[in-house]
């Protein structure tokens, strides 16, 4: 068995879309980044990876990729499973948390779950989705971004 984690964070920004672990949310502001800046799959792709030492997300799909501009973050949590099945370890379980102050998450969350569950080809019960706010402090706080932490726990099949 073997355990990754993993972190991103994306200021928040007017003129794009809100997508956390492909769920778009109506929002006023979007997360800026590369691709579709999606900071849930992120952090899970990142521990995912790390699970296994094998670099971060950024050396796979460097945000200096032109031909990925605008990726789903979806095709990005595949491509690091799929190296996790090459290698002949499966998902034990994710654990997931947002931090955000804004907007409120609560009714999304089972969604973003079995969107994970999905990806990960696992059951919805071995994933885990929190959402929190950062009671005002720093950038979080102050509604300026989105965080998101994940921790992975992997086996060999």
């Amino acid at each position: 068995m073997r355990i990754g984690y993993g972190e991103d964070i994306h200021a928040l920004k007017s003129d794009r879309k809100l997508i956390l672990a492909g769920v778009h949310i109506p929002y006023e502001f979007g997360l800026d980044g590369h691709s579709d800046a999606d900071v849930v799959y992120h952090a899970l792709s990142d521990a995912l990876l790390g699970s296994l030492a094998l670099g971060d997300i950024g050396k796979y799909f460097p945000p200096t990729d032109e031909s990925i501009a605008g990726i789903s973050s979806g095709i990005i949590v595949s491509s690091c499973y799929k190296m996790l099945q090459e290698k002949g370890y499966h998902v034990v379980n994710v654990d997931i948390s947002i931090l955000a102050e804004k907007p409120h998450l609560a009714e999304y969350i089972l969604q973003m779950r079995e969107n994970i569950a999905h990806l990960l080809q696992t059951e919805i019960e071995n994933v885990s989705v929190k959402a929190m706010t950062n009671e005002g402090f720093d950038a979080i706080g102050e509604k300026k971004a989105i965080k998101a932490v994940a921790v992975t726990l992997i086996d060999k099949e």
